[in-house]
């Protein structure tokens, strides 16, 4: 496979570093503002507590926009674009529907653990509490190495992609892209990778509506539904899709995007072992949990079946045409696996605008799930290994001391290893799609920890290895005996990671129950609720909202049980089975009906995920603005305003000392 672009880059190297230091200077110095202000105006100081868990107060549109933000890494734009090139309309659909339901059946696993262990920081807490050192240890390794390689497939792709348009180094890239993650981590913990999840994930929004208007209605090259279906024709008839219906890219019917479907089912499972999700989930109001993960998940759906749909099979049109970059080439293998379709493309139909935002997206999908990742692994590190094992004993002000020190060696190691997978020519595409293979067989077991009392600690320590193990041996033995050989390039085809993931996946499924009925426990829940504490003190705590909490949850985990259920069924059965049975090949008014539903899926996205939280946070800006405009902020009964249910959702005042002394400033009482 040749290592090699086939284009000079269109842009400058100082608009690479531009984008990626000014860029990164400003939310490092935005979010650290933020994160200022909350603690001078709304009393959010900044203990252990506040740093990891945010006081479990995040609202419903903040948690649904950090659940896309988290799901959202270089690999969902490039990636899924790389599908939609290949296997035409299919491709992003399965990469979409594929890898969304695992966030929606996640809403269940998510309400779950906070109605056993309301009080946990991690999920990890709950694992050793029930099952002991060696159990905790293991589902720890799992969860750090899918944070790693997270972290390092969002560096890879990230640095690709600024290096093919701009010229700069992508060694340089690795180290660049975490720095204003880490200051602003830093200043503001978890609540501030919310506040920057809302303001990343709403830029990659406002950029996919522009993109979709230009492909499908002004764009000279394009410009239609109709002009697309013709070039997607053309396309088919100059070089046809192996295995789809006519060789077409306007079919559903395509085995290879149906291997996608299944490869993105066990890879996006993969992302569950990382406790960066729970994270979320520990954060959310228990009143936002359900919500906010149903809600997330809609929506992400949205950015790789939209992004896909325009840039990828747009790649596929216009790639015979003169204006694509390396025509009369096509791209070649090297090209097509570092996902540069979606930058090509762009290139092709809007010029270096397109490619500036396509820059422009990359940089918030991979700052963004950065400091998601940087957060979850300081969590992960703080409670887990140094509380757990070094300082049982440690005060709130050694934990937020030693997560102090995790944040910058964490991105230090991330950009290290990026940097050698890079010289060792490994994609963003195989990075996402193999690393499935090594931790899903950690899912089940995990879910059972806080879902099954019955489940066994033999069974959670030997079922997650023993399938691990499997799923690398069905891996490998499936490229070897299909392809005659084991190489970077065979390990990537779709059939062996369908085998590895499967099986990874899969094995527990059958291992779980099997060892657990030999010797069955039955696990007391109270126990995580008496020997998981908070680190606020034991007077603030309310057991009588506790109860309220329990039956909010317990109603909510019944909606998302039905929900989740529903949506994944629609999702991966109902919506393209009848069409992939029927080999439908897409009319110019079928497909002109498909482009709308992409339309309208994108407006409900963009929609929810920008507005909700502002709309939420209505109180709290309205508050803000007479703040700075020196007005004194009161209710109808004349008394200090403290917003209409005593929260915000840029600061979610969590007690009553944060309204008084936040009240206490705006009457100008306060220091």
């Amino acid at each position: 496979m040749s290592e090699t672009f086939q284009i000079s880059p269109p842009l400058s190297q100082g608009v690479g570093y531009g984008i990626i230091v000014g860029l990164g200077a400003t939310f490092a110095i935005g979010m650290s503002g933020v994160s200022w202000f909350l603690g001078r105006y709304m009393n959010e100081v900044q203990d252990s507590e506040m740093f990891m868990t945010a006081r479990h107060s995040v609202k419903v549109g903040l948690t649904a926009s950090a659940v896309v933000s988290s799901w959202t890494i270089a690999a969902t734009l490039l990636t899924s674009t790389t599908y939609g090139y290949s296997y035409g309309v299919s491709g992003p659909y399965w990469y979409a529907a594929g890898a969304c339901v695992q966030i929606l059946l996640f809403s269940v696993a998510a309400i779950e653990l906070k109605r056993r262990a309301p009080n946990a920081q991690t999920f990890l807490q709950v694992a050793k509490v029930r099952y002991g050192t060696a159990v905790h240890v293991m589902f720890s390794l799992y969860s750090l190495v899918y944070q790693l390689i997270s972290a390092v497939n969002l560096l890879v792709g990230g640095s690709t992609v600024f290096s093919v348009m701009t010229g700069v180094d992508r060694n340089a890239c690795c180290f660049l892209f975490p720095i204003g993650v880490v200051i602003y981590t830093l200043m503001g913990g978890i609540k501030a990778t919310f506040v920057t999840d809302w303001v990343h994930t709403m830029i990659i929004y406002v950029i996919m509506l522009m993109s979709v208007f230009v492909v499908y209605s002004t764009s000279d090259l394009v410009g239609s539904s109709d002009r697309m279906w013709e070039l997607l024709r053309e396309a088919s008839a100059l070089h046809p899709v192996s295995g789809n219906a006519e060789g077409s890219y306007l079919t559903m019917k395509s085995p290879e995007g149906g291997y996608v479907g299944l490869v993105f089912v066990g890879a996006g499972f993969a992302a569950a072992v990382d406790s960066q999700l729970f994270q979320k989930a520990i954060a959310a109001d228990p009143r936002s949990t359900s919500a906010g993960y149903i809600l997330g998940g809609l929506s992400w759906f949205t950015i790789p079946f939209v992004l896909a749909s325009t840039y990828g099979i747009l790649a596929a049109a216009t790639e015979q045409l003169p204006q694509w970059p390396t025509y009369p080439n096509t791209m070649n293998a090297y090209e097509v696996s570092s996902g540069m379709a979606m930058p090509y493309a762009a290139l092709a139909v809007m010029g270096k605008g397109g490619v500036v935002a396509i820059m422009l997206m990359v940089f918030m999908a991979v700052t963004s799930a950065m400091s998601s990742e940087t957060v979850a692994t300081t969590a992960l590190l703080t409670y887990n290994v140094y509380q757990a094992y070094i300082n049982p004993t440690a005060s709130g002000r050694q934990l937020i001391h030693f997560s102090n020190w995790v944040v910058p060696i964490f991105a230090i190691v991330a950009a290290g290893v990026a940097v050698g997978f890079n010289h060792a020519g490994f994609s963003v595409s195989f990075l996402i799609t193999a690393i499935g293979i090594f931790v899903d067989s950690a899912i089940v077991p995990m879910a059972c920890t806080i879902m099954w009392r019955k489940q066994s600690k033999t069974a959670a320590l030997i079922a997650p290895l023993a399938s691990s193990a499997a799923g690398i041996l069905a891996w490998i033995l499936k490229a070897y005996t299909e392809y005659g050989t084991i190489t970077i390039t065979t390990l990537s085809e779709n059939p062996p990671l369908v085998a590895g993931n499967m099986m990874s996946l899969c094995g527990p499924l059958v291992l779980t129950p099997l060892i657990t009925f030999l010797g069955p426990e039955d696990f007391d829940w109270e126990i995580l609720k008496t020997q998981i504490k908070s680190d606020q003190p034991e007077s603030e705590v309310d057991i009588q909202h506790e109860l309220e909490n329990e039956k909010i949850l317990l109603t909510a985990r019944n909606r998302s049980i039905a929900m989740s259920v529903f949506l994944t069924l629609a999702f991966l059965i109902l919506w393209p089975i009848p069409m992939y049975a029927s080999e439908y090949v897409f009319s110019k008014g079928f497909f002109k009906g498909w482009v709308v539903v992409i339309f309208l899926w994108a407006f409900f996205a963009a929609g929810t995920i920008t507005l909700l939280p502002v709309w939420e946070a209505r109180d709290s800006i309205r508050a803000f603005v007479r703040l700075l405009t020196g007005k004194r902020v009161i209710n109808g009964d004349g008394a200090p305003y403290a917003g209409e249910d005593g929260g915000d959702d840029l600061g979610d005042r969590a007690n009553t000392e944060s309204e008084k002394g936040f009240s206490m400033r705006v009457k100008g009482e306060g220091a």
